[in-house]
């Protein structure tokens, strides 16, 4: 990608975080340090689509080039280059474990990959699916913790926390951090647990 091209997806990228932001009843709460380095972003309490766009307005006005996961049939030819300039990698549903070698080898290669996931399943009571956790210990990155919460209408990014394999005491910290989080629709919101921790 030219200088030229990287420009105007950087420009692009801050005006619509801009616009999200102007008609959002949340407010960004800056982290109080410049993130840099590849690391895995939570968007979490996930309890509405608009999470995830909150997630990437956060991003884009912080300047994180960050990637996001979409199922493939988001990126229809006419619309597949703006999205994937824009951080789209789209998704394969028949081959998940394809997907995470991908991203495992890319992070490991591109300088800076950032990538946001939104952990919690579509049922509740299901839990958190433990690809983030997968992803982050196989390609060694930290994990950034962003998190929306209705109570105090803001949006932001939280602590760091590198994962050490004890799954549970790692999801321990995750759960202290987002107990006081309740997400855009709080009754929708799921308790952070990966099924690993009872193995």
């Amino acid at each position: 990608m030219s200088k030229l091209s990287r420009n105007f997806t950087r420009t692009l990228k801050r005006l619509l975080a801009k616009l999200v932001w102007g008609i959002s009843p949340y407010r960004h709460v800056h982290p109080p340090t410049e993130l840099h380095g590849s690391r895995i972003f939570i968007g979490a309490p996930h309890t509405s689509n608009w999470d995830f766009v909150l997630m990437l307005a956060v991003a884009w006005e912080l300047d994180i080039k960050m990637h996001w996961l979409g199922k493939k049939e988001m990126f229809p030819k006419w619309a597949a280059g703006l999205l994937k300039r824009l951080g789209g990698i789209p998704v394969d549903r028949k081959n998940p474990a394809g997907l995470v070698r991908q991203i495992i080898t890319t992070a490991k290669t591109e300088k800076d990959f950032a990538l946001v996931i939104t952990p919690e399943g579509t049922r509740r009571g299901d839990g958190w699916k433990s690809g983030f956790y997968r992803i982050a210990r196989a390609a060694d990155m930290p994990v950034t913790l962003g998190y929306i919460d209705k109570t105090t209408r803001t949006a932001g990014l939280g602590k760091t926390i590198t994962l050490t394999g004890d799954v549970k005491a790692d999801m321990d910290e995750i759960r202290a951090f987002y107990k006081d989080k309740s997400g855009i629709h709080p009754e929708r919101r799921t308790e952070p647990y990966l099924r690993e921790e009872t193995r």
